[in-house]
């Protein structure tokens, strides 16, 4: 790519940035003003990348973890050849245009994951390289190579001062992702002004202590920028961070460099004056260079030659290892569904008692026996989540192709590098922490669900009956709270049998699922549906009934127990509904909601944490539950105290 090109494509993209910004009078113009030259070399020259076939797997990864500069991405999708149309680009942050004000997964060809929380981008790039590495060390051969790609990400200022990113680098520099390159948008502007309001850390050597190669330069020099990338290359043990300085609004005479260009278009009046200063027609709108038009339609032709390369050696591959070839179509093709019919869970007898985080530590061995693209771990409560995998070794540097991995106690990163693997394609990964933590996740929870990405949470010692770690960690709130994200399937099982079938309920999913599992023991119970399993894929089922019962009690978890302890002291008959899903009972037809919960009868919820959101199937005074935190001591006693009895929820069942 000669100079003269990225320069052609760098005005590009300054141009569609400006008008499209003051066409919407909304935006953040000036990151994608002050990193145009990087995003020209990256999608002209340093990428590999098809935009004839955005989902080739051995792409490298861009991820705009900057996401409010959503403009450099979409002005590059547009120019590079991926099917977004300019018309798209002039309805930029219009209701449902493909061009929204931050990149989102699924509505645009080519957005590798939704940004725009600041720092969660690096971590998704953190999870991609991962995933990468796993994927690589599984299917390659001595004799071919067929993924071998990197992970790059442009990080701005905002995304260093979050949490998430130390968190996320930290593990990528102990996990020596050598693929993995940040690109750091140094132009020292934040929304409320100049960093040094806030921010006057010494960013390299932090990354150095993180255990990265540490390079810097002028992100103005495109040749200075082609060694640096050079160097990110060469130094396999280490992800690089790249930090380039830059200035934020590039090419506006009087707004360059100011925190005015940072998330508020131009005016009329500096959008004329900037296209002066960098030498295009004010009255051009929309302006797109000639040479960089042609430079693409080149390029294009180009990648797809290369892909199509790949593809020669990707069938060799498949031709000499028809055994990865067919785990190859399991995973990445999307087959392994077909193997949960074959998936031999463990079995339990009525009246066992096993702690739900058990039977799910249990469950996960047998999914992963028969599905080896299942891999995830802990925030270092794999003994207590039940969610390490042994057979399979350690994920690590020195072994790629391990399956467990050791998170640290990096919730929040832990959770948003799961969504980066996930979006990878081919694996099914899970994330493990205590319930109570769930806070922590929250932010990348909302991304997975946004996202729709099939990350499983497994998220164990559910309720008040932790016990004696008292209130810290006690969850009362939690379930309500992730019940609130949409499209986030919860589900909370009544005993061992119900937790095998909700982890299988996971795999079949699309999306994300939190399954939230005991640290007590649990009865296994006698179900009254003989179809139990398939109606609990409904959301709920009976599961003890009477003749002509007087209540029906709605129970979630460990409270299902309670309610027929509960409902055999009541002296009433009593029917027992299990309703591990709310949201997905609730999606089901009415006719179903009746045959489960009969309109003409009083009901009872039991939950162990807050009543909010019950009230649409019992009012206030009906719902037996814990509206506030909880305290140290035995699990037992702490319900005592609370008044969480089943001679208490007895007294609501009979009075009902």
């Amino acid at each position: 790519m000669k100079n003269t090109a990225v320069d052609a494509v760098a005005l590009s993209v300054r141009t569609l940035t400006i008008d499209a910004v003051q066409a919407a009078n909304s935006g953040h113009p000036g990151m994608p003003m002050g990193m145009a030259e990087l995003g020209a070399l990256l999608y002209g020259e340093i990428m590999q990348h098809d935009p004839g076939d955005p989902d080739w797997p051995n792409r490298d990864r861009f991820v705009l973890s900057a996401g409010h500069g959503s403009m450099l991405l979409y002005s590059l999708l547009h120019l590079s050849g991926y099917g977004l149309p300019l018309e798209e680009i002039k309805k930029f942050r219009q209701v449902g245009s493909k061009t929204p004000g931050h990149p989102e997964y699924g509505h645009t060809v080519g957005i590798e994951t939704t940004t725009g929380p600041l720092g969660q981008g690096v971590a998704n790039a953190v999870g991609i390289a991962i995933a990468e590495q796993m994927t690589a060390a599984r299917f390659n051969t001595a004799d071919q190579t067929i993924i071998d790609h990197h992970t790059y990400a442009i990080a701005g200022d905002g995304c260093m001062m979050e949490g998430i990113s130390s968190e996320a680098s930290s593990l990528a520099g102990h996990l020596k992702l050598g693929k993995l390159t940040v690109f750091y948008d140094a132009n020292r502007i934040s929304i409320e002004g100049s960093t040094e309001l806030a921010f006057t850390e010494d960013v390299a050597a932090r990354y150095r202590a993180y255990g990265w190669q540490v390079l810097e330069g002028d992100a103005y020099d495109a040749d200075a920028i082609r060694k640096l990338v050079a160097e990110a290359h060469a130094e396999t043990g280490k992800p690089s961070m790249v930090i380039l300085r830059s200035t934020i609004g590039k090419g506006s005479p009087n707004k360059a460099g100011t925190h005015g260009v940072h998330g508020a278009a131009l005016g009329d009046d500096e959008v004329a004056l900037t296209k002066k200063e960098i030498g295009v027609d004010p009255k051009e709108m929309f302006y797109i260079a000639p040479e960089a038009t042609e430079f693409f339609a080149a390029r294009k032709a180009e990648l797809a030659k290369a892909h199509a390369a790949w593809k020669q050696t990707f069938d060799a591959w498949g031709a000499a290892n028809p055994g990865l070839l067919a785990q190859w179509n399991e995973t990445v093709g999307g087959g392994y569904t077909a193997l949960l019919k074959d998936i031999a869970l463990p079995q339990y007898t009525v009246g066992d008692k096993v702690a739900t985080r058990k039977a799910g530590g249990d469950a996960l061995q047998a999914i992963a026996k028969m599905l080896p693209n299942v891999v995830g771990g802990s925030a270092d409560l794999a003994p207590s989540n039940n969610t390490a995998l042994p057979e399979y070794g350690d994920y690590g540097p020195d072994n790629p192709g391990g399956r467990t991995m050791h998170f640290g106690v990096r919730e929040l990163a832990m959770s948003a590098i799961g969504n980066g693997m996930a979006l990878y394609g081919g694996l099914r990964p899970f994330v493990a922490t205590f319930l109570v933590f769930s806070d922590y996740l929250r932010p990348a929870i909302r991304l997975s669900a946004l996202m729709q990405v099939p990350l499983v949470y497994v998220l164990t010692h559910d309720s008040i009956f932790v016990g004696e770690d008292g209130p810290t960690h006690q969850p009362i709130e939690h379930i309500a709270a992730l019940r609130a994200i949409p499209k986030l399937r919860v589900l909370r099982p009544a005993d061992a049998e119900e937790t095998g079938e909700a982890w299988l309920m996971a795999m079949e999913h699309s999306g994300p699922t939190v399954l939230a599992l005991t640290r007590q023991g649990l009865p296994t119970l006698e179900k009254a549906d003989a179809s139990w399993k398939q109606s609990m894929r409904k959301g709920a089922y009976v599961v003890q009934d009477a003749d002509s019962p007087d209540v029906v009690v709605v129970a979630t978890g460990s409270e299902v127990s309670l309610a027929v302890e509960a409902a055999q002291a009541s002296g009433r008959k009593v029917r027992i509904v299990s309703m591990p899903s709310r949201e997905l009972f609730e999606a089901q037809d009415e006719s179903y909601r009746n045959s489960v919960i009969p309109p003409q009868l009083p009901a009872v919820v039991a939950e162990a944490g807050i009543r909010q959101g019950w009230e649409g199937i019992a009012p206030r005074s009906r719902i037996f539950s814990i509206d506030r935190f909880g305290e140290s001591g035995p699990g037992t006693d702490v319900a005592a105290s609370l008044g969480f009895t089943a001679e208490n929820l007895a007294k609501m069942i009979k009075n009902a």
